[in-house]
């Protein structure tokens, strides 16, 4: 799944930068993460990085974006080949 940033984001800053994807961007009223982007972290680290810096526990799994670990690992690897 991706993940979702829920309204009770206080805009804290400390989500954004450690994105490896840079899928998460400042929305209209507060941060938001671009499922096509996200992968969980999946490649880069064991956990997702916005949820363990997040100091108001607003980041979850988003329901309307249903991906299962290989997906994700998929998404992960063209990604990189994009960038690279």
């Amino acid at each position: 799944m991706s993940l979702k940033i829920l309204d009770t984001c206080v805009n804290c800053d400390v989500c954004e930068p450690v994105c490896p994807n840079k899928a998460i961007s400042l929305g209209e009223e507060y941060y938001v993460i671009d499922p096509a982007l996200c992968t969980e972290c999946i490649g880069h680290y064991d956990v997702p990085q916005c949820i363990e810096v997040c100091p108001v526990e607003c980041i979850e799994l988003d329901p309307a974006h249903v991906e299962g670990q290989d997906v994700l690992k998929l998404k992960y690897e063209h990604l990189m080949a994009r960038a690279g």
